[in-house]
């Protein structure tokens, strides 16, 4: 099986997936591991934040986006299996992550989070969330039919987290999920 170290996985999926969870698990398997949150690079902006679901962020969440990927390519560089968790969503911030890694010759690989919508906003409710609840529905159906990217999905619906690293970890390890 093929090694992982110096290469990045994006994990993604809609809010209450379950992607931080599942990342810390991926990255503490691997000898020299990282896992970076997407999600804490927009509170660096302390003057001019515009709230990344809004269609006004995009220029913000491009460059967000290409500054996270930056930092995991440092790390993949330097030998790390980098796992980045977020909501790479397609046609707004999976482009920009993907191809600033794949343009510094970093291999990337997709794992899609899916959960039932029932599921996710369950996991969502015990948590403080700055998103409103229809920004949170948006990103739901944003996932739900993906095209081309459909192979890089697992349903995490009625496993546990083990089972749900598991199967990532063998799908990135052979490649079948590498863009």
């Amino acid at each position: 099986m093929a090694s992982i170290a110096g290469k990045v996985l994006l994990l993604t999926g809609p809010p209450g997936a379950g992607k931080t969870t599942v990342a810390i698990e991926l990255a503490s398997r691997s000898e020299r591991g990282v896992h970076i949150e997407s999600d804490r690079w927009f509170h660096a902006i302390v003057g001019g934040y515009i709230e990344p679901w809004l269609p006004e962020a995009h220029e913000q969440n491009t460059l967000v986006m290409m500054i996270v990927a930056e930092a995991a390519r440092g790390f993949a560089t330097g030998g790390y299996s980098t796992v980045v968790d977020g909501i790479f969503t397609p046609g707004w911030f999976l482009e920009p992550a993907r191809d600033t890694l794949v343009d510094a010759g970093i291999e990337v690989s997709l794992a899609v989070l899916r959960p039932s919508a029932e599921t996710a906003i369950h996991r969502r409710s015990s948590r403080l969330s700055p998103v409103p609840h229809e920004g949170i529905e948006q990103m739901q159906r944003d996932f739900v039919e993906l095209g081309p990217l459909e192979r890089h999905v697992f349903v995490n619906e009625d496993q546990d987290v083990a089972a749900t690293v598991a199967m990532i970890a063998e799908a990135w390890r052979s490649g079948s999920i590498a863009m």
